[in-house]
């Protein structure tokens, strides 16, 4: 098992280094074991997405370069994890807290807010669904809880019809998509009003951070929540489904 207090403390030098990371922590991993060739190289994703495969004889691992300028234990933690993935072994819980704990620092956080604005694409379908407009819905929740107060943000149906992420806001591209499963004739009206009421809390509660804690859904996020009439209902029959 790799000892964590050995992890030194200075910062990368690029992706020699991240590769001469990746050869060690193998070693340790599989000790005896001939070290694959490492390739890796920092990419411009439009997020904190990492990916690793071994393909003839090598193994290229391919980073976001949110993380270029990491302390060295984080991009050792960051390995571990990948590492781990690829060989199927356990990751330490000080491993994923290390890399949590970056990644959730105020100044990561803006930076990754800002390259997903300039670099991502948000593909959504219509806010007018089958059976449902959002547009509408949003207008007439905006004016019965919010008094209007709330600016519209795009609105859409989601492509694919997910029963597991019934809904979500993306502050970067001031987007909020609800899966299209819920635009259905068997779906009640105020099942829709619920998921979407939820989004647009999200607008006027953003996420809270403390240090490189985050609170998502915070205390006024939930009494606001409660205020909804048909809270109770909306949720038994989001369990159904």
């Amino acid at each position: 098992m790799l000892n964590l207090d050995e992890m030194q403390a200075d910062a990368p030098k690029g992706s020699a280094e991240v590769e001469a990371i990746c050869r060690d922590l193998y070693a340790r991993l599989r000790p005896g074991e001939p070290t694959p060739v490492f390739r890796v190289e920092f990419g411009r994703f439009a997020g904190a997405n990492h990916f690793i495969r071994r393909r003839d004889g090598q193994v290229r691992v391919r980073i976001s370069d949110l993380f270029a300028a990491a302390p060295r234990p984080v991009l050792e933690s960051l390995v571990f994890i990948l590492l781990a993935k690829l060989l199927r072994e356990p990751v330490p819980v000080e491993c994923r807290r290390r890399y949590r704990d970056y990644l959730n620092r105020e100044e990561v956080q803006r930076r990754l807010h800002q390259i997903r604005a300039e670099r991502g694409r948000k593909r959504l379908g219509s806010a007018s669904g089958r059976y449902y407009d959002l547009e509408a819905l949003f207008d007439r929740l905006n004016d019965r809880y919010f008094g209007g107060s709330v600016p519209q943000p795009r609105l859409g149906w989601s492509r694919k019809a997910s029963r597991r992420r019934l809904g979500h806001y993306d502050a970067a591209h001031q987007t909020i998509v609800i899966s299209s499963a819920l635009d259905g004739a068997a779906v009640p009206e105020f099942v829709i009003e619920y998921v979407l009421y939820h989004e647009m809390l999200h607008i006027i509660h953003p996420v809270r951070r403390n240090g490189t804690s985050r609170a998502i859904h915070t205390k006024e996020f939930k009494e606001a929540e409660r205020r909804f009439p048909k809270l109770a209902e909306a949720r038994e029959w989001l369990k159904r489904l």
